[in-house]
């Protein structure tokens, strides 16, 4: 019945490990560069992904 809701889960957790990562020096250095940092990172225990 319910064979890929694992993975679905699976892909959507590996998604979201990637994203959660600061961004690279390399973008700091460009010029005119206003990033500082990745706004969009997430603690486990502050945030929950409301899965």
């Amino acid at each position: 019945m319910r064979s890929r809701d694992t993975f679905r889960i699976k892909r959507f957790l590996a998604k979201k490990q990637k994203q959660n990562r600061p961004i690279p020096q390399w973008i700091r250095m460009k010029t005119g560069n206003k990033i500082r940092y990745n706004s969009k990172r997430r603690h486990w225990r502050r945030t929950k992904l409301g899965l």
